[in-house]
């Protein structure tokens, strides 16, 4: 039994991987500050600590009494296309934050950190789909604060030995996510709409194209990756293989959720518009594993979605550059985007 710190573990993807470690016999502690989880998400079998990777003090106070063997990084503010438009916000959270975890890591003798990092990395790429050997050009300020994470990840390994392990997740979907939130999370948002009786909205023609991963595929993986040697400082892309358009995603969420399709395009935003990548390299190193299909991934989520009712979409407080800021999600607006 290994003694784990997970960060963002009463987020979505975050209580996933803090309820497999368990299952596997670790001792997990969680640290969140609540902005994007729930405590309900907690696994009653981890410790839960309340309070934020900038929090210097405490997470010092924490390595030091815990010692920690390994820490799995998953708290982030993970808006892509809202990143732009709260720069500061987004460094502070999603780069010095996670600076906070690695010299306390390196500090105490942590034997390996996880870090999910983002396919917001690779921003518009002409090869899809994108491996691991694709030159990273984020093209938005979370890409850009994920990729120097990885950076910094690499020379505290070359520097201090600390051995890490990157995965490159991709538009993640699954039961335990906070679909009030309007600016991420498109499966979410659009479930929350058809909840609400609102059309799903949809930016520009809606044939952007993305791989939606079912989150029970991947959490299982990350939580073995520290049983598994090959895996130590390395990077993977881990999601579905099958690209969809959102105008082919909002069809299938409507079926899942027992409703005809009710769709608005809204004027086009800023982002990329074919991300998908190539997981060749997780398949080797790891187990294979049989994917869930979209089909039966949406079902389940619209199961637990059915039974948990809607969220009330919360305004982002704190807004740092309006300039250019998409209408769609501007407060007087009654869309709850993508």
């Amino acid at each position: 039994m290994s003694n784990i710190l997970v960060t963002g573990g009463a987020g979505f993807v975050g209580a996933h991987v803090t309820e497999e470690l368990v299952k596997r016999g670790h001792q997990v502690v969680v640290l969140d500050d609540l902005s994007g989880g729930f405590v309900d998400n907690v696994v009653s079998d981890a410790e839960f600590v309340p309070g934020s990777i900038n929090d210097v003090a405490l997470v010092d106070r924490l390595f030091a009494e815990k010692q920690f063997d390994y820490v799995f990084h998953l708290a982030a503010y993970a808006a892509e296309g809202l990143s732009h438009f709260i720069k500061r916000f987004n460094y502070t959270n999603n780069l010095i934050g996670s600076v906070n975890l690695i010299n306390a890591a390196v500090n105490t003798g942590v034997k390996c950190f996880v870090f999910t990092s983002s396919i917001a990395v690779y921003g518009s790429s002409p090869e899809l789909p994108m491996t691991e050997e694709t030159r990273p050009y984020p093209e938005d300020s979370y890409g850009i604060a994920k990729l120097a994470v990885e950076q910094e990840l690499k020379v505290s390994h070359e520097m201090f030995g600390l051995d890490y392990i990157i995965f490159r997740p991709h538009n993640v979907y699954g039961e335990k996510q906070n679909i009030g939130d309007k600016y991420r999370n498109v499966v979410g948002i659009f479930m929350n709409q058809i909840l609400q009786g609102k059309p799903m909205t949809i930016f520009g023609d809606g044939e952007q194209t993305r791989a939606f991963s079912y989150i029970g595929d991947m959490a299982p993986i990350m939580a073995d990756s520290i049983q598994t040697p090959a895996a130590y400082n390395q990077i993977f892309n881990i999601g579905a293989d099958q690209p969809y358009s959102i105008n082919t995603l909002a069809e299938e969420v409507a079926r899942a959720m027992g409703v005809a399709p009710n769709i608005q395009h809204v004027p086009a935003r800023n982002e990329v518009v074919h991300a998908y990548s190539s997981h060749e390299k997780v398949q080797r190193i790891f187990e294979e594993r049989a994917l869930t299909t979209l089909a039966e991934g949406l079902a389940r989520m619209a199961a637990w979605v059915k039974q948990h009712g809607a969220r009330q979409s919360q305004e982002f407080e704190g807004i740092e550059v309006m300039k250019n800021f998409p209408k769609a999600w501007l407060p007087s607006q009654n869309g709850n985007t993508p």
